[in-house]
């Protein structure tokens, strides 16, 4: 079979045109095993939903400004290639940059108009399995727009806290924000918008969380590297992941729009994953054996590191 280079599957009927495969491919690799051990989840990153209100040609450079334009229908494509997966997705999260910044400072604007938010919100109802949501740097405009605005759509538009725990199955997922610290607080001293920080309440919620030694995974919308390391003397998330390793399975982070594998640089293994806003196969299909304690990336083999795509399915 010969294989395509991975921009010749950039259009959505493309991509579409490779689910079959794509199915076939995933019936072969997670196969159910006796009594329903396994189980799979799914990661998706820097969705970037827009609406009317986007003003055209704001972004970047062109290939941001025509990556913008088709966020929905990429994400769409997401949605119903996971929808179509047998062993089924049990849960999928999003790691932030949900919509893609905000048209009004004005909280009634979000309910007098059909935004970015509802529009998302639409696209993410449509998966058959719980959809759990973090924060990314566009679904806050820290700069503008007070971070409690954000906290209030959030819960308000999506039932969605600015960090969060699921347990489920015997693991946990935690929606770590790197928002809530200092350096995200435009009236503080050391405020810095391009470095993450979580603030010391977080902080200890995290540490508490993993101090149940249940294994871990950890998804956070800035990449380790980005992220202050230390913000309470020596008290910080890199020492906490690395005190915790043995409990924390891995962690991944979007913000980059590429995939980067990190490996163990700080502690547990650290991945970067590409975004549906250029790419509607950039997703992560995770399986789960909880009497092996093993988890397993299926779709490893097919990311193009280092670039914002991976290729689509192929069987045999």
């Amino acid at each position: 079979m010969t294989i395509l280079n991975r921009r010749q599957f950039g259009s959505i009927a493309a991509a579409a045109a490779t689910a079959s495969l794509t199915r076939s491919l995933w019936a072969s690799e997670a196969v159910a095993r006796p009594g329903g051990r396994c189980f799979y989840f799914a990661l998706i990153a820097d969705t970037h939903i827009i609406d009317n209100f986007y003003v055209k040609g704001s972004e970047n450079g062109v290939e941001d400004n025509e990556s913008i334009l088709v966020t929905t229908p990429r994400l769409t494509a997401a949605r119903n290639l996971i929808n179509s997966l047998t062993p089924a997705i049990e849960q999928v999260f999003v790691l932030g940059d949900y919509f893609h910044n905000y048209p009004s400072t004005d909280y009634d604007f979000y309910f007098k108009n059909t935004t970015r938010l509802d529009n998302a919100k639409a696209i993410t109802d449509g998966f058959r399995m719980p959809v759990h949501l973090g924060f990314g740097n566009h679904d806050y405009d820290v700069k503008h727009v007070p971070r409690e605005l954000s906290h209030r759509l959030f819960k308000a538009k999506f039932n969605a806290d600015p960090y969060s725990v699921l347990d489920y199955k015997g693991y946990k997922f935690l929606h770590l924000n790197n928002f809530l610290g200092s350096t995200q607080d435009n009236k503080a001293a050391d405020f810095n918008p391009g470095t993450g920080s979580l603030g010391e309440e977080q902080l200890h919620w995290f540490e508490a969380q993993l101090q149940q030694r249940k294994p871990t995974f950890v998804f956070v919308h800035y990449p380790l590297l980005a992220i202050q390391p230390t913000e309470f003397g020596d008290y910080g998330l890199h020492p906490l992941l690395r005190k915790y390793q043995d409990t924390i399975q891995l962690v991944v982070s979007g913000h980059v729009h590429k995939w980067i594998d990190f490996a163990h640089t700080y502690g547990p293994q650290h991945y970067i994953m590409a975004a549906t806003r250029y790419d509607p196969n950039a997703y992560m299909l995770m399986e789960v054996d909880p009497d092996r304690g093993t988890w397993r990336f299926i779709n490893a083999d097919l990311v193009e590191w280092s670039t914002h795509y991976s290729k689509p399915y192929r069987a045999g």
